[in-house]
Protein backbone atom coordinates (compact mmCIF):
# COMPACT_ATOMS: atom_id res chain seq x y z
CA UNK A 1 0.00 0.00 0.00
CA UNK A 2 2.95 2.49 0.71
CA UNK A 3 4.26 1.78 -2.88
CA UNK A 4 1.23 2.72 -4.00
CA UNK A 5 1.03 6.02 -2.06
CA UNK A 6 4.12 6.53 -3.13
CA UNK A 7 3.94 6.21 -6.73
CA UNK A 8 0.77 8.39 -6.58
CA UNK A 9 2.53 11.22 -5.33
CA UNK A 10 5.48 10.48 -7.85
CA UNK A 11 3.05 11.06 -10.39
CA UNK A 12 0.97 13.64 -9.06
CA UNK A 13 4.43 15.46 -8.30
CA UNK A 14 5.43 14.85 -12.10
CA UNK A 15 2.17 16.16 -13.38
CA UNK A 16 2.58 19.69 -11.05
CA UNK A 17 6.14 19.94 -12.50
CA UNK A 18 4.85 19.31 -16.16
CA UNK A 19 1.98 22.11 -15.83
CA UNK A 20 4.43 24.37 -14.32
CA UNK A 21 6.68 23.87 -16.98
CA UNK A 22 3.52 24.89 -19.54
CA UNK A 23 2.44 27.69 -17.91
CA UNK A 24 6.32 29.32 -17.83
CA UNK A 25 6.56 28.53 -21.79
CA UNK A 26 2.74 30.51 -22.14
CA UNK A 27 3.47 33.64 -20.17
CA UNK A 28 4.20 36.31 -22.07
CA UNK A 29 8.68 37.94 -21.86
CA UNK A 30 8.30 41.26 -19.99
CA UNK A 31 9.02 43.96 -21.67
CA UNK A 32 12.30 45.29 -22.27
CA UNK A 33 13.77 48.42 -20.58
CA UNK A 34 13.70 50.49 -23.83
CA UNK A 35 10.01 50.90 -24.22
CA UNK A 36 8.30 53.57 -22.52
CA UNK A 37 6.60 52.76 -19.07
CA UNK A 38 3.70 55.89 -19.42
CA UNK A 39 2.37 57.28 -21.82
CA UNK A 40 4.56 60.96 -22.75
CA UNK A 41 0.77 63.01 -23.30
CA UNK A 42 -0.88 61.26 -20.68
CA UNK A 43 1.98 62.08 -17.76
CA UNK A 44 1.91 65.75 -19.32
CA UNK A 45 -1.90 66.12 -19.27
CA UNK A 46 -1.54 64.65 -15.51
CA UNK A 47 1.07 67.10 -14.51
CA UNK A 48 -1.03 69.55 -15.44
CA UNK A 49 -3.88 68.91 -13.56
CA UNK A 50 -2.07 68.44 -9.79
CA UNK A 51 -0.42 72.13 -10.89
CA UNK A 52 -3.33 73.30 -11.72
CA UNK A 53 -5.11 71.85 -8.32
CA UNK A 54 -2.02 73.18 -6.75
CA UNK A 55 -2.56 76.88 -7.78
CA UNK A 56 -6.40 76.82 -7.06
CA UNK A 57 -5.64 76.19 -3.51
CA UNK A 58 -2.91 78.84 -3.32
CA UNK A 59 -5.66 81.20 -4.35
CA UNK A 60 -7.66 80.05 -1.50
CA UNK A 61 -5.25 80.17 0.87
CA UNK A 62 -4.14 83.97 -0.11
CA UNK A 63 -8.21 84.52 0.50
CA UNK A 64 -9.14 84.71 -3.20
CA UNK A 65 -11.42 82.86 -4.88
CA UNK A 66 -10.34 80.41 -8.29
CA UNK A 67 -13.79 80.27 -9.03
CA UNK A 68 -14.36 84.36 -10.11
CA UNK A 69 -14.09 85.51 -13.21
CA UNK A 70 -10.70 86.73 -13.58
CA UNK A 71 -9.25 83.99 -11.80
CA UNK A 72 -11.34 81.10 -13.67
CA UNK A 73 -8.61 79.86 -16.13
CA UNK A 74 -5.62 80.95 -14.06
CA UNK A 75 -4.88 77.97 -12.06
CA UNK A 76 -3.92 76.19 -16.11
CA UNK A 77 -2.37 79.50 -17.02
CA UNK A 78 0.15 79.31 -14.45
CA UNK A 79 0.31 75.70 -14.62
CA UNK A 80 1.87 76.25 -18.10
CA UNK A 81 3.64 79.11 -17.86
CA UNK A 82 5.77 77.68 -14.68
CA UNK A 83 6.68 74.72 -16.97
CA UNK A 84 7.45 76.31 -19.79
CA UNK A 85 9.68 78.76 -17.50
CA UNK A 86 11.29 75.66 -16.12
CA UNK A 87 11.49 73.43 -19.64
CA UNK A 88 15.39 73.78 -19.31
CA UNK A 89 15.13 70.66 -17.00
CA UNK A 90 14.11 68.43 -20.03
CA UNK A 91 17.02 70.17 -22.21
CA UNK A 92 20.74 69.27 -22.38
CA UNK A 93 24.05 70.69 -24.26
CA UNK A 94 24.15 67.74 -26.80
CA UNK A 95 19.90 68.63 -27.98
CA UNK A 96 20.52 72.33 -28.27
CA UNK A 97 23.89 72.86 -29.76
CA UNK A 98 22.69 69.94 -32.42
CA UNK A 99 25.98 69.51 -33.27
CA UNK A 100 26.78 73.43 -34.49
CA UNK A 101 30.06 72.67 -33.30
CA UNK A 102 33.11 72.67 -36.11
CA UNK A 103 36.50 72.12 -36.81
CA UNK A 104 38.35 75.36 -37.10
CA UNK A 105 42.61 75.72 -37.04
CA UNK A 106 42.78 79.23 -38.41
CA UNK A 107 40.96 81.61 -35.00
CA UNK A 108 42.70 81.32 -31.84
CA UNK A 109 41.85 84.57 -30.52
CA UNK A 110 38.62 85.45 -28.41
CA UNK A 111 35.14 85.05 -29.49
CA UNK A 112 32.27 86.90 -27.35
CA UNK A 113 28.85 86.71 -27.60
CA UNK A 114 27.31 89.88 -25.19
CA UNK A 115 24.27 91.13 -23.72
CA UNK A 116 22.19 87.36 -24.39
CA UNK A 117 18.98 88.34 -22.45
CA UNK A 118 18.41 85.75 -20.16
CA UNK A 119 15.53 85.04 -17.70
CA UNK A 120 15.35 82.62 -14.97
CA UNK A 121 13.29 81.97 -11.46
CA UNK A 122 14.92 82.29 -7.96
CA UNK A 123 15.12 79.09 -6.22
CA UNK A 124 14.76 80.28 -3.04
CA UNK A 125 11.56 82.70 -3.51
CA UNK A 126 10.71 81.52 -6.77
CA UNK A 127 10.27 84.80 -8.16
CA UNK A 128 11.98 86.16 -11.55
CA UNK A 129 15.36 87.84 -12.14
CA UNK A 130 16.80 88.54 -15.35
CA UNK A 131 19.49 90.32 -17.22
CA UNK A 132 22.29 89.89 -19.32
CA UNK A 133 24.67 87.12 -19.64
CA UNK A 134 28.21 87.47 -21.69
CA UNK A 135 30.23 84.25 -23.01
CA UNK A 136 33.75 84.32 -24.15
CA UNK A 137 35.78 81.53 -24.99
CA UNK A 138 39.20 80.77 -27.60
CA UNK A 139 38.75 77.95 -29.63
CA UNK A 140 41.07 75.70 -29.47
CA UNK A 141 40.53 73.87 -33.40
CA UNK A 142 36.64 73.97 -32.69
CA UNK A 143 34.28 77.11 -32.91
CA UNK A 144 30.44 76.82 -32.06
CA UNK A 145 27.29 78.44 -33.94
CA UNK A 146 26.86 81.64 -32.03
CA UNK A 147 23.26 81.47 -30.78
CA UNK A 148 24.11 77.95 -29.65
CA UNK A 149 26.33 79.93 -27.25
CA UNK A 150 22.38 81.88 -26.05
CA UNK A 151 20.93 78.52 -26.08
CA UNK A 152 23.09 76.60 -23.72
CA UNK A 153 22.40 79.95 -21.48
CA UNK A 154 18.67 79.24 -21.90
CA UNK A 155 19.23 75.35 -20.98
CA UNK A 156 20.29 76.44 -17.38
CA UNK A 157 18.60 79.57 -16.87
CA UNK A 158 14.81 77.79 -17.88
CA UNK A 159 15.25 76.12 -13.95
CA UNK A 160 15.23 76.93 -10.47
CA UNK A 161 18.42 78.60 -10.36
CA UNK A 162 20.98 80.42 -7.72
CA UNK A 163 22.88 83.02 -10.36
CA UNK A 164 26.23 82.19 -8.81
CA UNK A 165 25.64 78.41 -9.90
CA UNK A 166 24.20 79.19 -13.38
CA UNK A 167 27.10 81.39 -14.43
CA UNK A 168 29.12 78.37 -13.44
CA UNK A 169 26.88 76.03 -15.52
CA UNK A 170 27.23 78.02 -18.73
CA UNK A 171 30.93 78.28 -18.39
CA UNK A 172 31.22 74.54 -17.83
CA UNK A 173 29.00 73.71 -20.78
CA UNK A 174 30.55 75.49 -22.84
CA UNK A 175 34.12 73.72 -21.82
CA UNK A 176 31.76 70.73 -22.82
CA UNK A 177 30.94 71.56 -26.28
CA UNK A 178 34.07 73.36 -27.28
CA UNK A 179 37.18 71.65 -25.50
CA UNK A 180 38.20 75.50 -25.76
CA UNK A 181 41.59 77.10 -24.68
CA UNK A 182 39.62 79.07 -22.02
CA UNK A 183 35.88 80.25 -21.26
CA UNK A 184 34.80 83.24 -19.56
CA UNK A 185 31.21 84.01 -18.23
CA UNK A 186 30.20 86.88 -16.47
CA UNK A 187 26.04 87.25 -15.45
CA UNK A 188 24.47 90.87 -14.37
CA UNK A 189 20.81 90.22 -13.04
CA UNK A 190 17.88 92.19 -10.79
CA UNK A 191 16.61 89.77 -8.54
CA UNK A 192 12.98 90.78 -8.00
CA UNK A 193 13.25 88.63 -4.61
CA UNK A 194 15.55 92.12 -3.24
CA UNK A 195 13.21 94.01 -5.50
CA UNK A 196 9.30 92.93 -4.87
CA UNK A 197 10.12 91.79 -1.23
CA UNK A 198 12.34 92.35 1.85
CA UNK A 199 15.28 95.16 1.23
CA UNK A 200 13.00 96.43 -1.72
CA UNK A 201 16.19 97.78 -3.36
CA UNK A 202 14.89 98.50 -7.02
CA UNK A 203 18.42 99.62 -8.09
CA UNK A 204 20.22 96.95 -7.01
CA UNK A 205 21.93 94.45 -9.57
CA UNK A 206 24.13 91.20 -9.30
CA UNK A 207 27.02 90.31 -11.31
CA UNK A 208 28.79 87.32 -11.15
CA UNK A 209 31.96 85.76 -12.74
CA UNK A 210 33.12 82.04 -13.58
CA UNK A 211 36.53 81.93 -16.17
CA UNK A 212 37.86 78.48 -17.34
CA UNK A 213 41.47 77.21 -18.69
CA UNK A 214 43.94 80.59 -19.79
CA UNK A 215 41.44 82.87 -18.50
CA UNK A 216 41.70 81.79 -15.17
CA UNK A 217 45.24 81.49 -15.46
CA UNK A 218 46.35 84.76 -17.54
CA UNK A 219 45.39 88.15 -15.59
CA UNK A 220 46.13 89.74 -18.64
CA UNK A 221 43.51 87.64 -21.10
CA UNK A 222 40.77 88.22 -18.42
CA UNK A 223 41.40 91.59 -18.16
CA UNK A 224 40.54 91.78 -22.07
CA UNK A 225 37.81 89.64 -21.63
CA UNK A 226 36.14 92.27 -19.05
CA UNK A 227 37.22 94.88 -20.62
CA UNK A 228 35.79 94.02 -23.70
CA UNK A 229 31.89 93.34 -22.27
CA UNK A 230 32.14 96.53 -21.02
CA UNK A 231 32.79 98.70 -24.17
CA UNK A 232 29.78 100.79 -24.60
CA UNK A 233 30.92 101.18 -28.22
CA UNK A 234 28.41 99.00 -29.79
Amino acid sequence: MNDTTDNSSKKRKAEDEDNSSAKKIKEPSPPTLCQPTTNGKEEEVDKLKLMTDACRTILECIGENPDREGLVKTPARWAKALLFMTKGYKQTTEEVTNNAVFAEDSHREMVIVRDIDIHSLCEHHMVPFTGKVHVGYIPNGKIIGLSKLARIADVFSRRLQVQERLTAQIADAVVEATDPLGVAVVVECSHFCMVMRGVQKTGASTVTSSVRGCFQKDAKTRAEFFSMIHNNNK
